[in-house]
């Protein structure tokens, strides 16, 4: 893992004094300058990233890296039983670990790559750590239409860990400014964040279970799921 120090610096006024925020501790890439290769190595390495998703802010990491799953787990102040969802750049990458059915195949065809996330039993041989695996032996994940956490998992090859970017109990961020100020005082905090500035405003993903030719509404996201055809 990198050991160097980055320091963000902004400026601001705050009752007509000039004040400089610091956020030690933390590697901040302006999206515009992202050179996927090395980030790819970071999170390899097992690196925490904070990156842009389709909703809001994600925090995540390599799916298959137990370590920097728990530090997911620390960063955020979450319960350990409380698994985490996963994004992947397509649908092969994830099916080796899962059992698949018809109904998992028409709500793939009707609404990925998109903000529906699918939670379904895993296969006996699936090797990824508790935490992306649930107690229950389901995992929550989605195939994502964001271009770079897609271009992210298809490099990395592994799903990546995605969750919102924010302490348990806080709103999740939609900005960088939110982002940096929801770690500058924490003592553990994300290794990278990607600032791709101001996010649309949209609603978190559809949680959905599958149960053979059932489905269950975990949470109700900005996607309205139906089963018919039209």
């Amino acid at each position: 893992m990198w050991t160097e120090l980055f320091v963000y610096t902004s400026v601001c006024w705050q009752i007509g004094i000039l004040c400089v925020l610091s956020y030690h501790y933390m590697k901040i890439i302006k999206k515009e300058n992202l050179d996927i290769v090395s980030l790819v190595n970071d999170l390899k390495n097992g690196a925490t990233l904070v990156y842009p998703t389709e909703t809001c802010y994600g925090l995540g990491c390599d799916a298959n890296n137990s370590e920097a799953l728990e530090k997911i787990f620390q960063i955020k102040n979450r319960q350990k039983s409380k698994s985490v969802l996963v994004v992947v750049s397509d649908l092969a990458m994830i099916l080796p670990c899962i059992e698949w059915n018809p109904t998992l195949q028409k709500l793939a065809d009707k609404y990925w790559p998109g903000p529906l996330t699918l939670v379904v039993k895993v296969k006996a041989v699936c090797h990824l750590p508790a935490g992306v695996i649930n107690e229950d032996g389901t995992i929550a994940f989605r195939v994502t239409e964001h271009y770079l956490a897609s271009e992210i998992s298809k490099q990395l090859n592994s799903p990546l860990v995605s969750t919102s970017a924010n302490i348990s109990s806080l709103e999740s961020p939609y900005d960088i400014e939110s982002v940096l100020k929801m770690f500058e005082n924490e003592e553990i905090k994300p290794d990278i964040i990607i600032d791709a500035g101001t996010l649309p405003n949209k609603s978190s993903s559809t949680i959905v279970k599958v149960v053979g030719e059932n489905i269950e509404v975990l949470r109700q996201g900005g996607v309205i799921v139906s089963l018919n055809d039209n």
